[in-house]
């Protein structure tokens, strides 16, 4: 029975195979047939591969927003877009979108839709708006007659005088009406800098008593003369009439606050506004041209808005004393316009309005009296420039006193420094001067001087401070070398500092880790095992200084944050002659060099041995006195120490 079962289960499979072939053989024939009906419904050629339906075509659209366009004719436009000039030809119907050719459309700013290429929209922002800018923040531009407007999200800013360039609300010239703005529903979306005229005006904002800060509580004001109270809202101003030496307390709640400025304005031009509720060195201070209130949050700005030079009679003596040279006062004075003239340009407090502040920040202003002597110089170099070689506005760093060389602007560890190359490191040397005025009298370059490089070199530096030149202009001046023990190091002092400049400036304040210096926080300070100066600068000048402590080591960058770290503020610098200053804020420079006291192989404490005072950049101020003095002319020491300058009147 199981042989049956074999046997039969062999023949279904041989009839299952037969079964397949013949259906195969079927399958095939269809084919053919099928084969042979397509050839015939085709005339028999033979057949031809279908081709695929085209992909339609996608336009590439691009929106550029409030871009300026320089020219509009009748092939297209001209743009100026994020400081590039593109033109584009109009569209055509088969670009989607055509236009007609629009020749207002020149020297406006627009919203521009280009289709694969061509110009198929543009939106013109027509409305515009001129007023005297009265102050900016990153959000709004205050302008007056329309108030605070807010900045568009994609604004953009032109400056349309000299050479075409783009702009920021930073750039703007504040006091004046030099701009135009284009609105679109209320917003600010075209900044356009039509004009850069000669500015007369510098807008000072005037800290409160002893420079403790700028805001003021409750401002007293009054004037040697009749004066008038300009307040209220823009459409609604009022004016109000006082008599001389009569006192307004202008606090929070001031009826006059009826909007966030109050104007106080003497009604003639030689009148004087007196602060009385500030101090200065010289009492109470008054003030030349107009004053300005402005209610904050946190408090009442005060600002003096004054004649540039009528700024400068109550700078210079500030920053100077009167007796002086006439030619070193001369210097001071063209110093002193060039560098505030710069702040005009660029504005310290936008938010304000104001260009400058009346602290050491800037420069010090109207903290002494003016004196004969200052204005002098002032009205002699009457809006004299001190420009670049590449005819910008040079930066008229100066200082008070010299070691007999200085610096140049890479103290400060800026990215701008290194193209500052007319402020050199110098030496102040009677010899170095009368070899370069010779060469400037003769035309000639002026000498090579190797010196400030050679001072790099640590031992070559500390014979150079330890010692004295004779020939230096400097060398009978106080601060021409000074020393300055510090007894026992205040460690949590120092830790201190090291937080504050490091929360001030954390780039410059580093910690070793992992093989390399990284910046983060520093929570304490170990035992000192080691200070040293590991580089220095141009002219010798302290640049980078490491502190070992235990497993720490700290690396203090720049001049200024060394000498605030080593600063001890209870130890007293002896100056020259014997005589001895305590309770200062810095070092006198960062000229020095440092000798550590050991103990139980620890760092107890340090003397320094260092020269100068101040930062050692541009002009050494003393060291203008003395080579005025030696008969040289304030141009030949101003081309001395700012090298390849020139020297022009802004106003003609």
């Amino acid at each position: 029975m199981d042989r049956d079962r074999q046997n039969w289960n062999r023949s279904q499979r041989l009839q299952l195979k037969a079964m397949i072939c013949l259906l195969g053989f079927l399958l095939l024939v269809l084919l053919l047939v099928g084969r042979l009906v397509t050839m015939l419904l085709h005339g028999g050629g033979e057949e031809k591969e279908t081709e695929p339906a085209p992909m339609p075509h996608v336009p590439v659209v691009q929106t550029f927003a409030n871009v300026w366009i320089m020219e509009a004719d009748e092939e297209g436009i001209l743009v100026f877009r994020d400081g590039v000039s593109e033109s584009y030809p109009w569209g055509t119907e088969e670009d989607g979108g055509a236009m007609r050719p629009d020749l207002s459309l020149r020297e406006q700013v627009a919203d521009v839709v280009l289709t694969d290429g061509a110009v198929t929209s543009v939106s013109a922002k027509r409305e515009k708006i001129n007023g005297k800018v009265l102050s900016a923040d990153d959000g709004w531009i205050e302008v007056e007659g329309y108030g605070r407007l807010p900045l568009a999200e994609d604004y953009k800013g032109y400056r349309l005088f000299d050479s075409l360039e783009m702009c920021t609300a930073s750039d703007l010239y504040f006091g004046y009406n030099y701009t135009d703005f284009c609105v679109e529903e209320g917003e600010i979306c075209g900044i356009l800098m039509v004009k850069d005229e000669v500015m007369e005006y510098i807008r000072v904002l005037l800290e409160n008593s002893d420079y403790q800060g700028i805001f003021h509580e409750e401002p007293a004001i009054t004037c040697d003369v009749d004066y008038t109270v300009i307040y209220g809202d823009y459409g609604s101003m009022r004016q109000e009439s006082h008599s001389a030496w009569e006192t307004l307390n202008f606090g929070d709640e001031s009826p006059y606050f009826v909007s966030e400025r109050v104007r106080i304005v003497p009604d003639v031009l030689t009148g004087k506004i007196v602060l009385e509720s500030c101090s200065r060195s010289q009492g109470t201070p008054a003030y030349r041209g107009q004053i300005e209130l402005l209610r904050t949050e946190d408090g009442i700005v005060v600002i003096n808005e004054v004649l540039l030079e009528e700024y400068l009679y109550s700078v210079v003596p500030s920053e100077m004393p009167g007796g002086y040279p006439a030619e070193a006062l001369k210097a001071q004075a063209i110093c002193a316009r060039t560098y505030a003239y710069g702040r005009m340009e660029h504005a310290g407090y936008p938010q304000y309005g104001a260009h400058v502040d009346d602290s050491t920040s800037y420069q010090v202003y109207n903290n002494i009296l003016e004196q004969e002597s200052t204005t002098t110089a002032v009205k002699e170099t009457y809006g004299q420039l001190l420009y670049s070689g590449d005819g910008e506005l040079a930066e008229t760093f100066y200082y008070s006193t010299s070691c007999g060389v200085g610096s140049d602007a890479n103290v400060w560890k800026t990215a701008g420094a290194p193209t500052l190359e007319y402020l050199k490191a110098k030496p102040l040397s009677k010899t170095a001067m009368t070899a370069a005025v010779e060469a400037m009298s003769g035309g000639a370059a002026l000498p090579v001087e190797t010196l400030g490089e050679e001072l790099r070199d640590e031992e070559a530096f500390a014979a150079f401070i330890t010692g004295k030149n004779p020939d230096d202009f400097e060398a009978a001046e106080n601060w021409y070398r000074w020393s300055c023990q510090v007894e026992e190091i205040d460690r949590e002092h120092m830790l201190e500092v090291l937080q504050q400049r490091y929360a001030a400036g954390s780039s410059l304040i580093l910690t070793w880790k992992d093989g390399a210096y990284v910046s983060e926080p520093i929570e304490s300070l170990s035992e000192i095992t080691d200070i040293y100066i590991e580089k220095r600068g141009s002219g010798g000048v302290a640049d980078e200084l490491v502190i070992e402590a235990g497993s720490q080591k700290i690396k203090v960058i720049s001049e200024h944050y060394i000498r605030a770290v080593l600063n001890d503020s209870s130890s007293k610098v002896v100056l020259q002659d014997g005589s001895e200053v305590a309770g200062m804020n810095l070092l006198p420079s960062g000229f020095f060099v440092i000798m550590t006291s050991i103990k139980d192989e620890n760092v107890v404490g340090y003397n320094l041995y260092g020269g100068g005072f101040g930062h050692g950049v541009g002009m050494s101020q003393n060291g203008a006195r003395d080579m005025a003095e030696s008969g040289y002319s304030a141009m030949d020491i101003l081309l001395y120490f700012y090298e390849n300058c020139d020297i022009k009147n802004v106003y003609e």
